[in-house]
């Protein structure tokens, strides 16, 4: 399967730079797959579609401030994108930008506060690196004073944003119902919801259930390779607990439907899905590939926003309905103006 089989064209003009004024208030396209059907809505309207007892499984996996903007001894400007910033003492994994001239035990200053300071370790075979940081114990708090949203990078932003800029990235870039530390990607279908929605969903009898995935870079790496199988795809820990996997069996026992809130929540079910039914509840590091063919286990339906073309995103969801069927209706929601990828518009596919 060729990587070129998901490429399609991408203005720059349909990239949404921005969220909505109001999260819920973006298009929604509707896919009936039986039927190949698409019907054009609003996320605020997500309730029509949906039926008392429809189950609904979200990433509540909360997003770091993990871009880190830093002076170099020289003056210069470099910034530390860290990937593991929770990870104890360190040091930390992270990417540089730019890396090259960036010497091994250099110090790297944060902008935003001077609190500390990172010095280079070590660089790794993939191109990332390994940093040190000296300071305060590199906690959630202190990445609120050292970082920024880890916006992906077709978002434009000034290198140092305002702070106002900054606090409303802060607040845009992280889903209502984030609960544990982690990514540094947000769960974008997720971004829609509104506590209101989520209230009004569960008064007409829809459930809601929580998964944990945390988000990699990985996820905005490009497939390199031509064959889709010889692509080497990124690891990310994720979990479905107890509750969950109850919730998901008690749904299927009633014949209700059961719709991943996005891409993550759905390789979350079925990475830790089981031949026999049920599902693994502990921790685990999920690498699985979703290409056409695939076989799903765990879900009935799929919320998720518009991907990048030639991604790794684009054959998952294809793998949910067709290929062409997908690439068409991403040409057709182009010409009517929708606004693609991590600030953009929504589609549920049922």
């Amino acid at each position: 399967m060729l990587v070129s089989d998901f490429d399609y064209a991408l203005p720059a003009s349909a990239i949404a730079q921005r969220p909505m004024a109001r999260r819920a208030h973006c298009r929604l396209a509707v896919v009936d797959r039986a039927s190949g059907g698409i019907q054009h809505s609003s996320f605020d309207q997500l309730g029509q579609w949906l039926r008392p007892g429809d189950l609904l499984v979200l990433n509540d996996s909360r997003v770091l401030p993990a871009r880190v903007p830093c002076r170099r001894a020289t003056g210069g400007a470099v910034e530390v994108f860290l990937l593991d910033a929770l990870r104890g003492q360190g040091p930390y994994t992270a990417m540089l930008k730019p890396a090259a001239k960036i010497r091994p035990g250099e110090p790297l200053e944060p902008l935003r506060e001077a609190l500390g300071l990172f010095r280079l370790v070590e660089r790794l075979p993939n191109g990332n690196v390994r940093v040190a940081w000296e300071g305060p114990p590199l906690d959630e708090a202190l990445l609120q004073r050292l970082g920024l949203p880890p916006l992906p990078p077709y978002i434009e932003r000034q290198r140092v944003p305002s702070a106002g800029q900054a606090r409303r990235d802060q607040a845009a870039y992280q889903t209502v119902y984030a609960q544990g530390p982690g990514s540094v990607a947000a769960p974008t279908a997720g971004l829609h919801f509104t506590r209101g929605l989520l209230q009004a969903l569960r008064s007409q009898g829809v459930e809601c259930a929580w998964v944990t995935l945390h988000v990699g870079a990985g996820t905005f790496l490009p497939v390199k390779c031509e064959r889709l199988e010889d692509h080497d795809i990124h690891s990310e820990t994720c979990q479905v607990p107890p509750a969950t996997a109850l919730a998901i069996q008690a749904a299927r026992a009633r014949g209700r439907r059961v719709l991943a809130v996005g891409t993550t929540a759905l390789r979350t079910l079925e990475s830790a899905a089981l031949e026999g039914g049920g599902f693994r509840s502990d921790w685990m590091d999920t690498r699985l590939f979703i290409l056409p063919g695939y076989r799903f286990k765990a879900v009935d339906g799929l919320l998720t926003n518009f991907h990048q073309p030639r991604s790794t995103l684009l054959p998952l969801v294809a793998a949910f309905w067709e290929r062409q069927r997908l690439l068409d209706l991403y040409r057709s929601c182009l010409d009517l103006g929708y606004r693609f990828l991590s600030y953009g518009d929504a589609c549920l596919f049922l």
